[in-house]
């Protein structure tokens, strides 16, 4: 498995900086007559090369008109832009708070048909209660000092849950059992979040998973992830959002699903665990 969720953005970028790169070999010119060319600082043009920098769209405008490569420009651009969109910093993503994010998404979660989550820290936010959602995003808007709209945040959190009542869609949900015991909000909230679980995993659209404390591991506990499809997987790290969409990783992500789902209890030994976790809340 990757070492880190971000390879896949790193990856492509380094992608972005290399072809840059050829092209100035290509046109036999230096970094430094590169820059002079540009108006740059003699250093822009090797910090961009070993993807030290993110170039911009005229960065790249500029370096392909330095190497006559013009022609390569609007490609190059929009393969930039999509290495960009992998890695989506959080304070970037709620820079006007939490609420645009949650109605932005909707298309996505109207159009995925079966959704697999692996979660190691929270309850996955589609099953998450009103209550749970306004700890949670609470504690999320005070750690990142970003714009405080929680109350409209949760409402567009619960709207867009509401695929799992309604559509054609399915959901394969693995929790860690840690994740029950976690306390983002008061017990009262947290006893009704439970109650939640035990409800929805009655669903017959709902697969709900627990890998207990005790299990004997093939694959160690990762950061949360959410499977669209075999479309998207979008891994959540403390800093940043990151969305794979190479073939290769996803793959790789649904292989780690597959295991964890070995590993994990479903049925009534998953009520179980969720039942012995609401008695510490009660």
């Amino acid at each position: 498995m990757s070492a880190s969720p971000l390879s896949t953005a790193q990856a492509a970028r380094a992608a972005i900086a290399t072809r840059l790169d050829e092209i100035r070999k290509d046109a036999g010119i230096t970094g430094h007559e590169l820059a002079q060319r540009c108006g740059w600082h003699k250093s822009k043009a090797s910090r961009i090369a070993r993807a030290r920098t993110t170039p911009s769209d005229d960065d790249i405008r500029a370096w392909c008109r330095a190497c006559d490569a013009e022609e390569l420009a609007a490609d190059l651009i929009a393969a930039s832009r999509t290495a960009e969109s992998m890695y989506l910093q959080w304070r970037q993503i709620h820079r006007d708070g939490m609420r645009r994010v949650h109605e932005r998404t909707v298309p996505l979660y109207e159009r995925t048909t079966h959704f697999r989550v692996y979660a190691s820290n929270v309850v996955p936010g589609m099953v998450q209660t009103g209550d749970y959602a306004t700890g949670l995003l609470r504690s999320i808007t005070d750690f990142q000092g970003t714009p405080d709209d929680v109350a409209a945040a949760v409402q567009a959190r619960l709207n867009r849950s509401r695929v799992v009542h309604e559509g054609n869609h399915r959901f394969a949900l693995l929790l860690e059992e840690t994740v029950l015991y976690y306390r983002v909000c008061d017990n009262a909230a947290m006893a009704g979040q439970l109650r939640y679980l035990l409800q929805v995993m009655s669903r017959p659209n709902v697969s709900l998973g627990i890998i207990p404390f005790t299990a004997c591991r093939t694959v160690w506990p990762l950061e949360a992830f959410y499977a669209f499809d075999r479309a998207q997987v979008a891994v959540e790290t403390l800093t940043a959002e990151v969305n794979i969409t190479a073939p290769g990783e996803i793959q790789t992500y649904f292989k780690a699903f597959a295991e964890l789902s070995r590993i994990a209890v479903h049925g009534t030994d998953a009520r179980a665990c969720i039942t012995k976790a609401l008695d510490a809340f009660c």
